[in-house]
């Protein structure tokens, strides 16, 4: 017990220092807003202060990470191995993770070394940024050899590990003369997308991947490595993602998911298939608030998943279900994905909110058309009375003030009252005020909790970002969109062409691969595609995030479908059935706003911005 508590604190340590960090970052960013229009004075610095900490907060918490497993990784094939093929496979991924955090530890003190500029803003040395990144990889060596440690293999696998992940360099200078000089773009892809298959982390793989491409090329290309970590999320508009992740949490822990909830059944519980319904309402009531698919499909589904099997709904469909509505978090703005999208394909954030609105309607419709044929052939639902006005009237007053939310988020946008990621600080101030002073369930102890969960959502999704920002510099250097945008051309002739041939591709990347590191591998490679046959990026943008999340109900990975069937103790073979009806209701939405560009457009051009 004693060598755990010694263990934890440290963990708890540098959480709070990293929650500290992120919670400044949104501090800051209010500042400026308050600043700005309140005193008609805007600062040069709170931005770059926000990105600053932003940096480091994400840089060590990825350290923490690694000791929870908590990086986003592929799981597929090691599910199939026996408890000794789980432990030897845990130790590979370890010694990979060891690899990882040397080549950030080392390269990282050789760009601070380095650098000699200072930032415009604070006048500080571009050292204090860059130097998150050798931090950022000690901790993730370090947390790997305790995970390495506990795996219970004994000391001569620690030793292995160990021996692979700090001698990654004369490793692979054995290596370097059978590589050779070669392009670094394939080298870059096979190690890549190899060690993802292997279930190394996906922003792991990426670093090790680049570190494969450019270590025979020499120690100045190396470089790029942390330059390009650190330097990708500087981003102001990459803030969004934190602060919308935080304003979610902070709703949750409020208890908002059970009023809505209660708003959803009042309205649409008597329906045939009525919880159904509710389970629709209720996610595109959240969508509005949290940006997050896999939020949403475990905080409704521990609610709604054993309502819906107690009053005799199928609990397969029940999760199925939830899995499907629980992707137009990603469809109904504040959007992470399109949050993502805009910072990798740089469109306008607030338009793509804009845009994202009708489809994500539309797909809502969908889903509900979908529940009320199955109910009708089932027999499910009518068991619920249908409340009288004033019962709705009391509910929607109570749920009102979290269903401002998302309507502030465009209107100040679209005002030009603040930016994208401005709205998502003042979205996570205002939950605050909400949770602490409306629905009063908001207490310092589960406000702590929400800000370090947080912390974690975010720097799964932002490390990735950040560890393939290297992968997309190769590429653009060496023009592998251009080469690839004239190998589909030569088939894909015209824009309806193209979007077909994209829409199958990117189903089919779906059924392997997560949403976010899909983003950061094709953006890149996609828009300028499109671009080049008179496709609308914003237009692109919509398609593209409708298609991922998709990949996200689809065997073998189906994140969302194993988020819920885990949740409700289902199998997930039968969740992966009994989710097909859904599937294809929102493959009919994927046609046609592929095809009907003004369903996304026409809202940017009445709306704006």
């Amino acid at each position: 017990m004693p060598n755990e508590t010694r263990t934890a604190l440290p963990d708890r340590v540098l959480d709070a220092v990293a929650t500290a960090l992120l919670a400044l970052a949104a501090a800051v960013a209010l500042l400026q807003v308050f600043y700005r229009y309140a005193l008609d004075n805007a600062l040069p610095w709170p931005e770059e202060l926000a990105q600053l900490v932003f940096v480091w907060a994400i840089f060590i918490a990825a350290g923490v990470a690694t000791g929870r497993r908590g990086h986003i990784a592929i799981e597929v094939f090691s599910r199939l191995l026996g408890p000794r093929g789980r432990t030897a496979h845990r130790l590979f991924v370890d010694a990979a993770s060891v690899a990882t955090g040397t080549v950030l530890l080392i390269e990282g003190i050789r760009l601070v070394n380095r650098t000699t500029y200072v930032t415009p803003g604070l006048g500080l040395p571009m050292q204090v940024l860059h130097a998150a990144v050798p931090v950022g990889g000690l901790l993730i060596a370090v947390y790997a050899l305790r995970e390495a440690r506990t795996a219970g293999a004994g000391v001569l696998a620690l030793a292995l590990v160990a021996a692979v992940g700090l001698g990654i360099y004369p490793l692979w200078s054995a290596l370097g003369p059978y590589v050779g000089q070669q392009t670094a773009a394939p080298i870059l892809v096979a190690v890549s997308l190899g060690l993802i298959a292997l279930e190394v982390p996906v922003a792991f793989a990426f670093v090790l991947g680049a570190f494969a491409a450019f270590a025979p090329q020499g120690e100045l290309m190396l470089i790029t490595i942390p330059q390009n970590a650190s330097s990708s999320i500087y981003s102001f508009t990459l803030l969004a993602i934190p602060f919308f992740i935080l304003a979610a949490a902070i709703m949750n822990a409020s208890r908002i998911t059970e009023r809505l909830i209660d708003l959803a059944t009042r309205m649409v519980g008597h329906l045939r298939g009525g919880l159904g319904h509710v389970n629709v309402v209720t996610n595109t009531m959240m969508a509005g608030i949290s940006g997050s698919s896999m939020a949403d499909a475990a905080a409704i589904g521990k609610i709604l998943v054993p309502e819906m099997a107690k009053r005799g709904y199928s609990p397969a469909f029940a999760c199925a279900l939830t899995s499907a509505s629980a992707t137009l978090a990603n469809l109904i703005p504040p959007s992470l994905g399109l949050i993502i999208y805009g910072a990798l394909a740089s469109a306008s954030v607030g338009a793509l909110f804009v845009a994202t609105i009708v489809p994500g309607l539309m797909t809502a419709a969908a889903l509900a058309l979908v529940v009320h044929v199955i109910s009708g052939r089932r027999g499910y639902g009518r068991d619920i009375p249908r409340a009288d006005a004033k019962a709705r009237w009391n509910a929607l007053f109570v749920a009102l003030p979290a269903l401002f939310l998302p309507v502030a988020i465009v209107g100040g946008v679209r005002a030009g009252i603040f930016t994208a990621t401005e709205s998502g600080a003042i979205a996570a101030a205002y939950a605050l005020l909400c949770g602490a002073l409306i629905y009063r369930s908001l207490t310092p102890r589960n406000l702590l909790a929400a800000l370090r969960d947080a912390l974690h959502d975010t720097v799964a999704v932002t490390i990735v970002i950040a560890a393939a920002a290297p992968f997309a510099w190769v590429l653009t250097a060496e023009q592998v969109p251009q080469k690839v945008a004239e190998a589909v051309g030569a088939f894909a002739t015209t824009p309806f062409l193209l979007l077909l041939t994209i829409n199958v591709f990117l189903l089919v990347v779906g059924l392997f691969m997560e949403m976010i590191a899909a983003m950061v591998i094709l953006v890149p490679i996609l828009v300028p595609m499109v671009k080049a046959v008179g496709i609308d990026p914003i237009h692109f943008g919509i398609v593209l995030v409708l298609n991922l999340v998709i990949g996200a109900l689809t065997p073998p990975l189906g994140m969302l479908v194993f988020t819920t069937a885990r949740v409700g103790h289902v199998p997930v073979s039968e969740v992966f059935r009994a989710v097909l009806p859904l599937i294809a209701a929102l493959l009919v939405v994927l046609g046609l706003v592929t095809y009907v560009p003004e369903l996304t457009l026409a809202a940017v051009r009445w709306i704006g911005p």
